[in-house]
């Protein structure tokens, strides 16, 4: 390759010397090199860029919205984070009684194993039933004197074991429902604040352009730059919420569907044993 001039022949000699110290080094080096620097030139961005000065440019308005929406996201995350323990727990109690509830062959030999798993609200709603179904039988064969037979349940009685059961479950079911609600309130609200907070930054950039007289980017920028903020915390808050939202609740459905399920299995298991 001809150079014609001394600065190019410089820049073909330096191009030369750093290719061949490039083909010299390892590429794993290299690679771990570049990931470095890469780091180096991409965190500062972030974590002292221009997003704290936007932030510290804010109208209190704008600061005070954003504060809550930090607020709301952290509590949020908090109650998913609270609610997948309690869940895992719940499934865990749940299949361990069930396991020890199907190999049972009487409702009685159940009751000791009941007590073991008070995490789970098949095992309450088991000993709500049962507890039901001895006091309905005592109640049946009581007497003032000697009694020859044995007076079994009746339908009635099965209907009335069944509603108590039913009412354990609606207990249970409303204890893993509490603070979801805030997801859900999280999932309506924050878009909305946030949205509150882009009409709060544009109306900003405009009082800028009245003032000053002039409608170039460094009169804008600061108040457009606010209202982006508001918008992009406001969402970052608010679609974490809805998928959580919907897990939480698809969570319940298959807590209720398993708890509907034992009943009729109780049911069941309750009328064999009063036709023995």
């Amino acid at each position: 390759m001809y150079c014609y001039t001394a600065r190019s022949c410089d820049s073909l000699h330096t191009f030369g010397t750093t290719a061949r110290i490039i083909n010299d080094v390892d590429p794993e080096t290299l690679a771990s090199g570049l990931n470095a620097d890469m780091t180096f030139l991409i965190l500062p961005g972030i974590f002292s860029g221009s997003v704290w000065q936007i932030v510290a440019n804010s109208s209190i308005f704008g600061i005070l919205i954003l504060l809550v929406l930090v607020i709301m996201s952290f509590v949020s995350w908090m109650i998913v984070f609270n609610k997948w323990r309690q869940f895992r727990k719940v499934d865990e109690a749940d299949k361990a009684f069930l396991s020890v509830f199907n190999r049972s062959r009487r409702l009685s030999d159940s009751v000791g194993q009941a007590r073991s798993f008070s995490g789970s609200p098949i095992s309450k709603m088991f000993s709500y039933g049962y507890a039901e179904l001895t006091s309905l039988h005592e109640f049946k064969n009581e007497s003032g004197g000697l009694q020859q037979t044995v007076r079994p349940l009746e339908n009635g009685d099965f209907e009335i074991i069944e509603m108590g059961m039913e009412k354990s479950m609606t207990d249970e079911i409303t204890k893993l429902e509490k603070q979801v609600v805030f997801l859900a309130t999280t999932a309506n609200a924050a878009p909305f604040m946030g949205l509150l907070g882009t009409v709060v930054g544009v109306m900003d950039s405009f009082w800028a352009i009245g003032e000053r007289g002039s409608a170039s980017l460094a009169v804008v920028a600061p108040g457009i730059a606010e209202a982006l903020l508001a918008t992009i915390v406001g969402l970052g808050a608010a679609i974490p919420a809805v998928i959580a939202f919907n897990w939480a609740n698809n969570k319940m459905k298959i807590v209720s569907d398993q708890a509907n399920s034992f009943i009729l299995q109780f049911m069941a298991q309750a009328k064999k044993e009063a036709m023995r």
